[in-house]
């Protein structure tokens, strides 16, 4: 190659060189200024925040459109810039119910138990117990798998109508309490049969007497007591046996568990007969079943 044409040729790629760094270096220098913009418009933003009504608005808004994590953290927003203001001791709340109904349980709970702490016996004290309450009952499992939730929601429930019984949430609450402790009683007997079945009688009483101490409003009670029954009887220990089948047939005499608990006791020369010492007369003294409604809340 000449040596004009390869002197030429280095001049040209010098020169495309220096075109592509100084475009690289505009891009760059364009890029960190719409950053820079974007960060003065969120600082702007941050020392300058819309009034908490208009938060609430546009919050309230975003709830109508269905839009429910977005407007989760609008109210958590208003919450945030302003602390102090009317508005934010209900966004809280309704922050609280935004998540529940977004399905973020764990947020939801966060945000309604923040409200409980800050502001216990207000107006909305009331419908964050039951958002929390709700969270929970809305993860009730099937009684054979883990029932943490269940007791959570039990609680809550229980508090809730402790604390606020003339509210909304209050009367809503009796089915719920009746489902949270059915569940509880069924998982009770689900363990109580498996050790049953595999003969450890004492471990199998423990869980059935949980339900004849705890759940006597629920249907599992007459079988717990049946199963009370056949244990006691296994273990020889016929007196604690005669007094479970007298309680069942007191309080539940047409039931089929009483009379399979009756021929139990007669294959051995025995009657039922309560032994008012034992705990399970203890437990059931004054005893009444509720009568259950099958509508809904009044």
């Amino acid at each position: 190659m000449p040596a004009k044409t390869a002197e030429l040729t280095g001049k040209s790629r010098w020169t495309g060189l220096r075109l592509h760094r100084g475009l690289l270096g505009l891009a760059l220098a364009l890029s960190v200024a719409v950053q820079g913009c974007a960060s003065s418009v969120d600082t702007a933003k941050a020392l300058n925040p819309d009034p908490p009504d208009q938060m609430y608005a546009q919050a309230d808004s975003l709830m109508q459109r269905g839009k429910w994590e977005d407007a989760a953290q609008k109210f958590e927003d208003l919450d945030r810039d302003h602390p102090y203001s009317q508005e934010a001791r209900r966004a809280i709340v309704m922050a609280a119910y935004a998540y529940y109904k977004a399905g973020k349980y764990p947020e939801a709970i966060t945000q309604a138990r923040r409200y409980t702490t800050l502001h216990p016996g207000t107006k909305e004290a009331a419908l964050a117990h039951h958002i929390i309450a709700s969270s929970h009952f809305d993860e009730i499992r099937d009684p054979k798998r883990d029932q943490s939730n269940t007791r959570r929601a039990l609680a809550e429930l229980k508090t809730l109508k402790a604390r606020y019984p003339d509210s909304q949430y209050a009367r809503e609450s009796d089915n719920r309490i009746r489902i949270a402790e059915d569940s509880l009683a069924a998982s009770e007997m689900e363990v109580g049969r498996y050790y049953l079945k595999r003969r450890n009688y004492v471990a199998a009483i423990n869980r059935f007497k949980v339900v004849a101490n705890e759940f006597q409003t629920t249907a599992h009670v007459e079988e717990a007591l049946a199963r009370l029954a056949e244990s006691y009887m296994a273990l020889g220990i016929k007196e604690e046996a005669q007094t479970a089948a007298a309680i069942l047939g007191h309080n539940f005499p047409n039931s089929r568990w009483y009379k399979d608990t009756y021929a139990l006791l007669a294959s051995d020369g025995l009657a039922p007969r309560e032994d008012t010492g034992s705990w399970m007369s203890r437990a059931f003294t004054g005893f009444k079943m509720p009568k259950l409604s099958l509508g809904g809340p009044g």
